[in-house]
């Protein structure tokens, strides 16, 4: 590893203290139990889209979540709106990032198929999965976690800036 990279991936992993992301964690944590407890069904964000177009489409891969589909657009625009919440209260305003909106776009489609390849996202397998001691669940956070290290590191070793 090159001697600039060294300070970088050994320093602080909490800068800004560890309280916020202890409290999200506990709060996640009492999202997810909520939702099993009430439905019986593990959360997951990456049924979101096809839970949403089962309102406007009569194919039976949509409909099989129209049952379930009213508390998961509840689910992800509490999602959307954490997150909000947490960029006013931390960065004065909702929204502040340097990365380019093209970027956003494609890590988002990125993102979307590799949900659908690993049949689920990381809040279904590494909250849900992991919490139920999923087998398929652990590799798959394995993978994750895995892929998304090593690709940090390559980006920050290329010098890839927003």
């Amino acid at each position: 590893m090159p001697t600039e990279l060294v300070p970088l991936v050994l320093a602080d992993p909490f800068p800004h203290g560890i309280e916020r992301y202890a409290v999200g964690g506990l709060l996640v944590g009492l999202g997810v139990a909520i939702i099993y407890l009430g439905t019986g069904i593990s959360a997951g964000a990456s049924t979101f889209l096809e839970s949403t177009l089962s309102y406007v489409s009569d194919q039976s891969r949509f409909q099989q979540y129209v049952t379930s589909r009213d508390w998961r657009l509840v689910f992800t625009f509490g999602i959307v709106l954490g997150g909000a919440v947490y960029a006013v209260v931390y960065q004065g305003s909702a929204w502040l990032t340097d990365v380019q909106p093209w970027r956003l776009f494609v890590g988002g489609l990125l993102v979307g198929i590799g949900t659908r390849i690993g049949k689920g996202c990381t809040s279904g397998h590494g909250i849900c999965g992991v919490g139920s001691a999923s087998r398929t669940s652990i590799v798959g956070v394995v993978t994750f976690l895995v892929v998304a290290i090593g690709t940090a590191q390559l980006v920050m070793a290329l010098g890839v800036t927003p």
